[in-house]
């Protein structure tokens, strides 16, 4: 069982780190398209709340993997550890939620939404 749970862990933390990176591959994209147009006050605002919505669904697929290895920690230092470990992503979370919640209020301000996520093309 042991095993099993340590090969799941695995794969949701490889899920969790490869939406961050993808996040900051569009991010860095978006990020050189607002360089590009320096008259648009709210472009880096938009890569922060992209950025910030990646980070945000990346931290969620950590901390379910921390919550997997938790369940099956033999000892209580590791427990511990693990307890330490999702506060932490927990509290980066709520702060990461909070920001993007006050970027979207500001664009709103604006009169702009945030931009669209990349859709596969068929």
């Amino acid at each position: 069982m042991r095993e099993a749970v340590d090969w799941i862990v695995l794969v949701i933390e490889s899920l969790g780190a490869l939406i961050i990176a993808i996040g900051v591959l569009i991010a860095l994209v978006l990020l050189v398209r607002a360089l590009m147009r320096p008259t648009d006050p709210g472009s880096f605002t938009r890569v922060r709340l992209v950025l910030g919505s990646y980070l945000v669904l990346g931290l969620e697929f950590q901390l379910a993997a921390d919550v997997l290895k938790t369940a099956v920690a033999p000892s209580f230092t590791e427990i511990g550890q693990l307890a330490a470990i999702a506060a932490i992503r927990t509290l980066l979370n709520y702060f990461l939620t909070k920001e993007i919640e006050s970027e979207k209020a500001e664009l709103a301000a604006r009169g702009e939404d945030m931009p669209p996520l990349p859709t596969p093309r068929h």
